[in-house]
């Protein structure tokens, strides 16, 4: 139950239509006619979203809009690629992603340890699992379920590993969910395990975004956004079907259907440890107001009595678990229960007579807390709490209408996230790492309490004479913003140290502290500092903390990390000069905001698979499924805010810009490769410095397979270098 939860979650987390007709390379307005001039001497360029001059870049293969890029990449290849440096970075990167003393990490359930695994000589991966006992050992005996390359080249398609959803108790028969290239839109396939064989006429789904689920062993839930019919405006599935074996997917019987405004409709199973199943089904109105319901086999669904800002976590010995992130008064007159909480009611009481159980407080986090997972074990729900960002773990019990809890006993100062915990076992294992201290892969009992280290990886760059802070700036309304620092003990506080500054500020996405050995060997070692700044927009402090920046508050997002940029600079860390600002999706919009609002705080800005076009944003791929984040371009007030923040139409043609390295994937089809390049090509009509990249595979994480992570890291860092590292002209 659980893996199907975190499934869910991360679907929804990773939540089209293009407004006007493509016009052809050539046809745009030249600048002095495309520009305003403003009091301030600054000529903003004038784009009118209705009539983009540069939408033919939207067309995501089309012949033109491919051309530019090819001619894009190929200068970027020989800046790049060109450097003498840039080789030796991308072994150096390579090794790191290819290392066979990688920490194998698995999911416990059904007696195995199940793993995904990919190296230098299995570039799509291997499907695979081992016992326990083999697992603890130093060489593990693995028996491979499905080769991924070997299917890749059968079927000749480039197949990345979307994850399998096998059925319960006897977990034989799955459903694996394969991506052609790494794009978010897959194809679902049942699979046999004792056969090691997709099923000859088994469950199929043509290729989509959406969702399926096991009812029983020959019926599943299914949502997929096939047509226009079965798909909300964000691209996603927006009707539920029960879909009974041997039968066409066209003639599957509707369950429940969502309205086209939705965001998507999501059905999963809840199932407890002695087995009792719910299916269930997410209604997402916006991205952050969702109504749950109760599919019961048979009968009509129930709405569940929850608030519309409310997520379901996991099903414990009958509770339901949620959190709120509203206020919540279920009761008129009755208890408010305060946003952040962690709450739960009976889930069998409910589904018998569709009124709200008795509800009872899991946990109330305190102001500087967050709560991340939550999952049930056999034995007690294990909750993962952070505190000004660092890790703990409760293992809380439910008995005589009382939540009690008990302190996992975790190393300490570190970033903890639980990977793998089922509800049929008490065994869960979590990783532990920080900034400088490597992975370690630990395995828990919930039984008996015990905590043992099992993997590790080794030292991927020498830390020694380098050092964590917590510092924190003061944001332009008085919040106080913490921030990570990565540096040597003896840097010497004259603003010389190049400085990279990463930063999200969105989704309530938590940044917390991480090893990469990729960072470590590539810019630790060679005299580079690193600082994450965790402002507002994250989750590093519950819902208030996110909330704060939604819609038109959003300037405080970008207000808190100028603040963090001017306070390293005052301190003396570093200077403009030497300041690189990087992020990614949402961050790449941040990193955008930074280089038009901010430009004098920079020497070099990186912007990953980013949004940059705010007023069409909406129009593109998933976009719409964001508004709930950024507000509504069609909205007069809306509107008017995210004009002011887009950095496609706040590029001042006479501005002073540091260059900017943007970088995305044709096959992103959840961030939108248009908006990358169009900023792009904006910026190569005025000369600004800039360079592009774009990977014609890897999906939202513009990367499909170990070569390419190495490979961008490889160009990002030798643009940094660059950069920062050269001599003062």
């Amino acid at each position: 139950m659980s893996r199907r939860i975190a499934t869910w979650s991360a679907a929804i987390s990773a939540l089209t239509i293009a407004a006007c007709s493509p016009s052809q390379p050539g046809d745009q307005e030249t600048v002095a006619s495309d520009t305003e001039t403003e009091n301030t001497g600054r000529q903003i360029v004038q784009i009118d979203p209705s009539n983009d001059p540069r939408v033919w870049l939207e067309e995501v293969e089309g012949e033109d809009a491919m051309v530019w890029v090819e001619g894009q990449n190929e200068r970027t290849y020989e800046r790049l690629q060109g450097d003498a440096l840039y080789q030796e970075l991308f072994d150096e990167a390579l090794s790191i992603y290819e290392s066979n003393d990688r920490i194998p990490y698995g999911s416990f359930y059904a007696g195995y340890v199940w793993n995904f695994w990919q190296d230098a000589e299995n570039t799509h991966g291997l499907w695979r699992r081992t016992s326990l006992e083999s697992y603890l050992s130093d060489s593990p005996d693995w028996d491979v379920i499905l080769d991924l390359d070997a299917l890749s080249e059968a079927e000749g398609r480039n197949w990345v590993w979307r994850g399998s959803n096998c059925l319960t108790p006897d977990y034989d028969r799955c459903i694996l969910t394969l991506s052609d290239g790494g794009s978010d839109a897959a194809v679902r396939r049942e699979f046999l395990i004792s056969e090691r064989a997709f099923v000859e006429d088994g469950f199929i789904t043509p290729e989509s975004k959406g969702g399926i689920d096991w009812i029983d062993e020959n019926t599943v839930m299914i949502g997929l956004a096939i047509g226009e019919e079965d798909s909300t405006d964000s691209g996603y599935a927006s009707v539920a079907y029960r879909w009974e074996r041997g039968t066409p997917y066209e003639s599957a019987t509707e369950i429940i259907r969502g309205d086209r405004t939705d965001v998507a409709m999501w059905g999963f199973r809840m199932e407890d440890s002695d087995g009792t199943a719910y299916m269930m089904m997410s209604q997402a109105v916006t991205f952050y107001d969702t109504v749950y319901w109760h599919l019961p086999d048979g009968g009509e669904p129930m709405q569940m009595p929850l608030p519309a800002k409310s997520s379901l976590r996991a099903l414990y010995q009958d509770q339901l678990v949620f959190t709120v992130e509203e206020d919540w008064t279920p009761v008129e007159g009755g208890t408010t229960y305060a946003q952040g909480s962690v709450l739960s009611f009976s889930m069998s009481e409910f589904a018998a007579n569709g009124e709200l159980p008795q509800v009872f407080t899991v946990y109330m986090p305190r102001e500087r807390q967050s709560v991340g997972s939550i999952q049930s074990t056999r034995s007690a729900l294990l909750m993962a709490i952070d505190e000004n960002v660092v890790g703990g773990i409760e293992a809380f019990s439910f008995a005589g209408d009382e939540w009690t809890s008990e302190s996992v006993p975790v190393p300490e100062n570190l970033t903890l996230s639980i990977s793998s915990a089922d509800s049929g076992e008490d065994i869960f294992f979590f990783n532990a790492e920080g900034f400088l201290t490597p992975d370690t892969l630990y395995m828990g009992n919930v039984a008996d309490m015990t905590v043992n280290p099992i993997k590790s990886i080794p030292e991927r760059f020498n830390a020694e004479g380098l050092i964590v802070e917590q510092l924190e700036s003061t944001s332009a309304d008085g919040t106080r913003i913490p921030y990570f620092v990565v540096r040597h003990e003896d840097t010497v506080m004259d603003g010389s140290t190049p400085t990279l500054l990463y930063a999200y500020g969105g989704f309530e996405v938590s940044i917390r502290p991480s090893y990469s050995g990729s960072r470590g060997r590539l810019w630790l070692e060679r005299g580079g500092a690193y600082v994450v700044a965790n402002i507002r927009g994250g989750g590093e402090f519950g819902p208030s903390w996110h909330q704060a920046g939604l819609k038109m508050d959003r300037q405080r997002i970008y207000d808190d990390l100028i603040s963090v940029a001017e306070d390293m600079h005052t301190r003396g860390l570093t200077s403009p000069r030497r300041t690189a600002v990087y992020g990614g999706s949402n961050g790449g919009l941040l990193t955008g905001v930074m280089y038009t609002q901010r430009p004098d705080l920079w020497n070099a800005v990186v912007s990953a698979v980013p949004l940059l076009d705010m007023l069409r944003f909406h129009t593109l791929l998933a976009g719409a499924s964001w508004m709930g984040e950024y507000g509504n371009p069609e909205d007069p007030d809306e509107g008017s805010f995210l004009r002011s923040i887009s950095p496609y139409h706040n590029v001042d043609a006479n501005g002073d810009y540091p260059e900017i390295y943007i970088y995305t994937s044709t096959k992103d089809d959840r961030v939108h490769p248009g908006h990358a390049r169009k900023m792009a090509h904006l910026l190569e009509e005025l000369g600004h410095e800039y360079l592009y990249y774009e990977n014609t595979e890897g999906g939202h994480a513009a990367a499909a397979d170990l070569s390419e992570y190495a490979r961008r890291d490889a160009m990002l860092y030798t643009f940094l270098m660059q950069n920062l590292m050269g001599e003062d002209e």
